[in-house]
């Protein structure tokens, strides 16, 4: 009798140790694992010349340690709300559900301008000054719900500086998000959020006028708001030469479906790779050779059209 309940306790812990080695087999992704590390995309114009990233970074391995930390950039032209609305838009639908993203274009610190997190209808979280930033990812994927940040406890220090808003706001409150915590606790619902009113192009008889709205550097090339499947309906085939008026001055340019289809040195209009208008050069920085930058105006006739003076 006791030989045999001596050999049913080896068997019961052999098998709790074959279980427990079953559960840390090599590629298991349960919670804690690679495939369940929280994501924080990260987006300001702080630069790479002061030490602002770093410090916020450094704020959130100190809450989140787990947390999965990347960028989109810290190149955004200062101040410019709207380039990093575009950028914001461009990046979120390569990411899950569940992603944090991390915005500080913030030439409001300080006022009474709101610190929110945004919750959008595809389940991305937004931790973001309340200035407009959000509205074209929200347009597009649609909102949840949306709370201003007024917690202390997601906050980084009682006293918050009046213009870090990045280091003892934003990067602390993404981190706790990170962390498992409900959003829903940093604060007051937010019922109505700041709106950008985008440049959009105009579309009419003689042609499509739109707004020169940003580069696509280090190249130089000009990103212009007009939409291809817009410019479709001017009638151009690929290889057609067009008269484009770039702030209001003529430019000979061939439609063609990418850079190399033209000389080195020369310029070309094309649809990019977000669905926009551009005008390139091949090899060659446009907005340097041409002495073109944003803002400016552009003006693509219709084919068989007057041109326009």
């Amino acid at each position: 009798m006791a030989l045999r309940i001596r050999l049913l306790a080896f068997w019961v812990v052999a098998a709790a140790v074959s279980c427990g080695a079953c559960g840390k087999m090599p590629g298991d992704k349960g919670a804690g694992g690679a495939a369940g590390r929280p994501t924080i995309v990260f987006m300001t114009d702080f630069g790479t010349a002061n030490d602002a990233v770093a410090v916020c970074k450094a704020v959130i391995v100190g809450i989140a340690p787990d947390a999965r930390l990347m960028d989109v950039t810290h190149q955004v032209t200062p101040f410019q709300i709207e380039e990093a609305a575009r950028y914001l838009a461009g990046v979120t639908p390569y990411y899950p559900s569940g992603t944090i993203f991390l915005v500080v274009v913030d030439p409001g610190v300080g006022t009474s301008r709101k610190a929110v997190i945004v919750k959008s209808k595809k389940g991305q979280y937004f931790v973001l000054p309340d200035n407009g930033l959000i509205t074209p990812v929200i347009e597009r994927d649609g909102l949840d719900s949306a709370r201003e940040i007024t917690n202390t406890g997601w906050l980084l220090q009682a006293q918050v500086s009046s213009t870090f808003h990045g280091r003892d706001i934003f990067s602390p409150a993404a981190a706790h998000l990170a962390e498992g915590w409900d959003f829903t606790l940093a604060g007051a619902v937010v019922p109505q959020l700041v709106q950008l009113t985008p440049k959009v192009s105009s579309t009419s008889e003689s042609g499509i006028e739109g707004d020169i709205i940003g580069l696509d550097d280090p190249y130089g090339s000009l990103i212009s708001d007009i939409r291809g499947e817009e410019s479709r309906k001017l009638g151009y085939v690929l290889g057609d030469k067009i008269i484009v008026q770039l702030n209001k001055k003529p430019l000979s340019v061939p439609y063609v479906k990418t850079f190399m289809d033209v000389q080195v040195g020369e310029p070309l209009l094309y649809i990019d790779s977000r669905g926009r208008i551009g005008l390139a050069l091949n090899q060659r920085n446009f907005s340097q050779v041409n002495r073109v930058a944003p803002p400016g105006t552009i003006f693509i006739p219709r084919k068989g059209a007057a041109i326009k003076k």
